[in-house]
C-alpha cells in the first residue's frame, strides 16, 4: 500500500466528540465539543443515496487519512472550516498504526427556501 507523503495532509481537521447534557426535562440534549486539530487528506469517493423523509437524497461520501488514533469512533465527527464529515468507518488499513482512513458523509445543513 502506498501513503501520501506527509506534506499531503495539508487540510487542518478538528476532531469533534459528542456530549449528552441534561435538559432539565428528564432528557438530554446532544451537542458536540472540540477536541484535537489533526492534519490529514480528503478525497472524494462519490455519493451515495440515503431516504430521507420519503425522498431519496444524494450525500457526498468522502475518505480522510489522518495520524492513527485509537479513540476514533463513528459517534465522532471531523471539521474542516464550515464543512462538517460524520464518521462512518474508521480504521487503520495496514495494521501499522501510521494511518487511520476514515470513511465520512458530509453533512449538508439546510437553509431555508429561496424567496
Amino acid at each position: 500500500m502506498t501513503h501520501p507523503p506527509i506534506g499531503a495532509r495539508r487540510r487542518r481537521y478538528v476532531l469533534e466528540r459528542f456530549v449528552d447534557d441534561p435538559d432539565g426535562f428528564g432528557g438530554h440534549l446532544r451537542r458536540f465539543v472540540a477536541g484535537p486539530l489533526l492534519w490529514g487528506t480528503l478525497e472524494s469517493t462519490g455519493h451515495a443515496e440515503r431516504t430521507r423523509g420519503g425522498r431519496s437524497d444524494a450525500v457526498a461520501t468522502h475518505r480522510i487519512r489522518i495520524a492513527y488514533r485509537a479513540d476514533v469512533t463513528p459517534a465522532m465527527r471531523l471539521v474542516s472550516g464550515s464543512r462538517r464529515f460524520a464518521i462512518r468507518a474508521a480504521g487503520d488499513p495496514d495494521g501499522r498504526g501510521r494511518d487511520l482512513v476514515c470513511e465520512v458523509e458530509e453533512l449538508i445543513e439546510a437553509t431555508g427556501a429561496p424567496t
